[in-house]
């Protein structure tokens, strides 16, 4: 008996009637659930419309504490955004079997989140059409250009990575799906089908493209979170000035975003009950993904704090102290303790590393790694320059309500998208199933001797 990571003996119409639950599940229980998270993302919009019509003054930022809540949301959600999409090309690129039933919800939240986080570099500037000059005066010389050169072409690449596995499913949710709900949505399919009709030349253009998205967005995605470093990094303050910034970004987005993913998982498994397609050895191999990089990244925090505490000379021991034992010591042992030592245990533990256990590590890294992210921006900026007292930094509700708006606004959109196209990957699961049964077959032939046999004598 053979053990798949998914049912083999489903056909396409069987799982494509399990990836349409949410297309054809709609219900009271739904919208009341997409209504609780718009009630934040409109008290997030109107908080923004608020902030453009009364200036950036109505936030805590001032002339010392230039950047603050806004500058984490936009690094964390474009981390997340890396993460996801990183995790799916790599998963992709090494055959992984266990990846089909997750890879298109690691996929739709990293677009989500990249547009979502992408965001916030419109809405820290105080004159939003100032965002024109990005276009029609752009300084080649400006870290901010280099932002939005590569955030703009990571959108681009992030949204056909998407995109092209949803083709051969888009063909079999017209099919088998389009004909039951009709109207906008079955003209929705047709188009983006491109005609699909499982054709060798189809399936050769599809596989061959994605081979090729999925090699290049690993190092496009590198390139992205790597230019946010730069753009703290290049500056000469304490505390950003540093060449570990940029691996530093990267391993904190490839954690993060392993961790979102687990969440995003576990929430649409539960909701839509796909037990049958994603097990617990998909939770158990993200979560060792995420304790790996954890691991990582806890080495880096070392490396950086050993490094300036050894040698601790007068402009960094005021941050050291404001971080380890001063006025921000409270989010930097939070991020230690909560968002690092308890989700560590909790995937370590035999007891706790079942999917809820995990699910929740993953909720306290995610929390974790944003803490960390308010570390590594605010705490450089209340320090003095030129014998220049720094102003301190409060957070307004204005910036409260626009970050748990857009916080909202990742799942919204989700169950969104997934009231529209299918949650699972059809094709992929369908294909991972044939190939394991193929080989299951194959190991049988060997072991009973009724295989094939070669001119020389050997079975094949």
């Amino acid at each position: 008996m053979v053990s798949l990571a998914i049912p083999q003996h489903h056909e396409v119409s069987e799982i494509t009637e399990v990836a349409s639950r949410p297309i054809l599940q709609g219900g009271i229980r739904f919208w009341l659930i997409a209504g609780f998270f718009a009630i934040f993302v409109a008290a997030g919009i109107g908080a923004y419309a608020y902030q453009v019509m009364h200036g950036l003054g109505v936030t805590g930022y001032n002339d010392s504490v230039f950047w603050a809540v806004y500058e984490s949301n936009l690094v964390a959600f474009i981390g997340i955004s890396y993460g996801g999409a990183v995790t799916s090309a790599l998963l992709r690129l090494a055959g992984a079997g266990w990846r089909a039933p997750i890879v298109r919800m690691a996929e739709a939240m990293a677009l989500v989140s990249l547009c979502v986080g992408a965001l916030f570099g419109i809405i820290h500037l105080g004159r939003p059409d100032r965002l024109l000059e990005l276009f029609t005066r752009p300084h080649a010389t400006s870290p901010i250009v280099w932002d939005f050169l590569a955030i703009t072409t990571y959108i681009v690449a992030t949204v056909v990575f998407l995109y092209l596995p949803l083709i051969p499913d888009l063909g079999a949710v017209r099919d088998f799906v389009g004909p039951r709900v009709g109207g906008w949505r079955l003209r929705v399919y047709r188009i983006l089908a491109l005609g699909w009709r499982d054709l060798p030349v189809q399936r050769r253009i599809v596989e061959q493209s994605m081979t090729v998205v999925a090699i290049v967005i690993i190092p496009l995605a590198v390139s992205v979170h790597s230019v946010l470093a730069w753009a703290f990094g290049v500056t000469v303050r304490v505390g950003w000035h540093s060449t570990i910034l940029a691996p530093y970004f990267v391993v904190a987005a490839l954690l993060s975003g392993v961790a979102a993913v687990i969440l995003v998982v576990y929430a649409f498994r539960r909701a839509y009950h796909l037990e049958e397609y994603i097990t617990v050895k998909q939770f158990r191999y993200l979560s060792y993904l995420m304790l790996a990089l954890g691991l990582g990244y806890l080495y880096l925090t070392i490396s950086e704090m050993l490094t300036e505490s050894y040698v601790l000379d007068e402009q960094t021991a005021p941050l050291l102290q404001s971080m380890l034992i001063g006025s921000f010591s409270p989010f930097f042992w939070f991020f230690l303790i909560v968002g690092g030592a308890i989700p560590t245990l909790l995937v370590v533990l035999p007891w706790t590393r079942t999917p809820a256990g995990i699910a929740l590590a993953a909720l306290l890294t995610v929390v974790g790694m944003w803490v960390k992210r308010l570390v590594i921006v605010i705490p450089p900026l209340e320090q003095p320059v030129f014998d220049r007292v720094a102003r301190g930094y409060q957070v307004s509700i204005t910036e409260i309500l626009v970050t748990l708006g857009a916080t909202a606004a990742i799942p919204l959109l989700l169950m969104l998208f997934f009231r529209v196209f299918p949650i699972l990957s059809i094709d992929e699961i369908h294909e991972v199933a044939e190939e394991e049964l193929a080989a299951h077959h194959e190991r049988h032939e060997e072991f009973t001797g009724r295989g094939p046999v070669r001119a020389e004598g050997g079975v094949r």
